[in-house]
């Protein structure tokens, strides 16, 4: 299979954007591996690809990130309430290892767990294809030697299919946007990205989302809506993408596209949810109580880490119900739906699908009543996608960083007795105000380049909307308010020229994935 970054390209083809010549960070930042390209450097073939380099650059980062979790594989996982959180290392794969039944050989969603050992939980807690790969993971664990024997290698294992996972959205982010595959290094070289990927197994959810993406760049409706339904039933929050897909074919008329990737996601979804979801027995066929948990599990919960929900029960007298905050947090999201359609149909310029994405992501994360440390990496890909400029995204990084230490600071003040070890209650809640500002930093950054789409770093550089797929370049179908009506006079503009709406096209033979 021929590869698009070594094909030649014709003479019309636009040159792939080099972000050391329009980011003045990624100039900076050059200068660590030599400077800037010139501009009188000469394209050579090269095994280093751009591609081959952001993979090999994440599983670096992904390494670091293992070496950083050092101390808790030591010891710190298993002994002391809170050296796994002094240290910042924790991880629920160890501690799920027995405590999910997979050291007793249980089957998730079948067997019934014993309450001593999950707490009262009863079932696996995760969606099934989630359970599916930590089950896989436990075939490849050694089942000998002590518990914390098993817990090590439980861990790595989990590890290094974790990793694989790293590398393909590394890979799927430089290739969804055909001339920025350097833009895959914000992925790479993310600070969260490599502290929060052993936490917990989003990864596979997060690769499963970037790889449907990468599909639909490429027009691939079907094969997006398939692993999009994938990564649905691995992680509920990608389920939200057909959300913005819906508002863009609507606006470009484009139906036939969207519903083959919502029958796709429907169709997938259940082809792997229901050979768990049914039960049957001698009262007839019913949705069975292993398969429903994490759904309970989700309504049930309370308000809990990372959210702003934390901060009002824990500075008021009267806290509010799990009720009400399931409801009030269902309102709030809805309402940010419709101001992102609103938005949608209202932009001068037809938004990017990355920018919508990202903008329906974000706002489940910021209404939701728990917030834990590894959902950065939701967000990670979308926010490259949409906003491929490295100071926003390392201010946005940073924020997340602080509140990665905030966390497990805080958890170590919580359990470390009168020893009082970490972060107070009230400087956890500054590190949730962190959060919640650099993610709404981001945000507003993404709908100001919506309104003005001349300051969009994507479309400066001449593209409409590389990841639309049969979006990119597509007429308006349905638009409202002053988009329908467009100013004969655009305002002065020093930057670049934009042709929006007429896409490079690739040479056939560089049309490869």
């Amino acid at each position: 299979m021929s590869s698009a970054e070594t094909t030649p390209a014709r003479v019309d083809e636009p040159d792939p954007v080099q972000p050391t010549r329009e980011d003045e960070i990624a100039a900076a930042g050059s200068e660590l591996i030599g400077g800037p390209l010139g501009r009188r450097a000469l394209p050579t073939a090269s095994w280093w690809t751009p591609v081959r380099v952001v993979a090999l650059v994440a599983i670096g980062m992904f390494a670091l990130g293992l070496v950083q979790k050092a101390p808790c594989y030591d010891g710190a996982w298993f002994f002391g309430a809170s050296s796994q959180y002094t240290h910042a290392c924790y991880s629920d794969i160890p501690h799920l290892y027995q405590g999910r039944g997979f050291a007793d050989h249980l089957v998730p969603y079948f067997d019934k767990l014993p309450n001593d050992l999950s707490g009262g939980m009863g079932y696996l807690e995760y969606p099934v294809l989630t359970g599916v790969f930590m089950e896989v993971a436990s075939w490849l664990t050694p089942h000998s030697g002590s518990i914390q024997h098993q817990e090590q290698w439980y861990w790595f294992v989990n590890a290094g299919m974790l990793m694989v996972c790293a590398a393909v959205i590394a890979v799927c982010v430089a290739r969804t946007h055909r001339r920025r595959p350097w833009d895959g290094l914000l992925v790479a070289l993310a600070p969260a990205f490599a502290l929060t990927a052993t936490i917990n197994w989003d990864l596979f959810a997060v690769a499963l989302t970037a790889a449907a993406m990468l599909m639909w760049s490429r027009g691939r409706a079907l094969a997006f809506g398939i692993l999009l339904g994938l990564a649905t039933a691995a992680k509920l929050y990608p389920a939200l993408l057909l959300g913005p897909l819906l508002l863009l074919c609507w606006r470009a008329g484009k139906w036939r596209a969207f519903f083959q990737a919502a029958a796709g996601a429907v169709v997938a979804w259940l082809v792997v949810n229901l050979p768990v979801m049914i039960a049957h027995d001698a009262t007839g066929f019913h949705i069975r109580e292993g398969w429903a948990k994490f759904y309970t599990f989700s309504k049930e919960r309370g308000v809990d880490f990372g959210s702003f929900w934390l901060i009002w029960a824990q500075n008021s007298g009267n806290p509010p119900s799990i009720d009400f905050v399931n409801t009030a947090a269902s309102v709030l999201v809805v309402l940010c739906f419709l101001g992102i359609g609103a938005l949608t149909f209202t932009a001068p310029r037809r938004p990017r699908f990355a920018q919508l994405a990202f903008l329906m992501v974000a706002a489940f994360v910021l209404t939701n009543k728990v917030y834990s440390p590894q959902y950065v990496l939701w967000l990670v890909p979308l926010a490259v996608l949409a906003r491929p400029k490295w100071r926003d995204f390392l201010i946005w990084q940073a924020c997340e960083v602080g509140y990665f230490l905030g966390i497990w600071l805080y958890l170590a003040y919580t359990t470390s007795g009168d020893a009082h070890k970490g972060l107070p209650t009230h400087g956890y809640q500054w590190a949730i105000v962190l959060h919640l500002a650099g993610t709404l930093y981001l945000c507003a950054v993404v709908v100001r380049d919506i309104l003005m789409p001349e300051r969009d770093v994507v479309r400066r550089s001449g593209d409409d909307d590389p990841s639309g797929g049969v979006l990119d370049g597509a007429e308006d179908a349905f638009v409202l308010g002053a988009a329908a009506h467009p100013p004969r006079h655009a305002a002065q503009f020093d930057g670049p020229q934009v042709d929006w709406g007429k896409p490079a096209q690739l040479p056939l033979e560089g049309r490869s994935l």
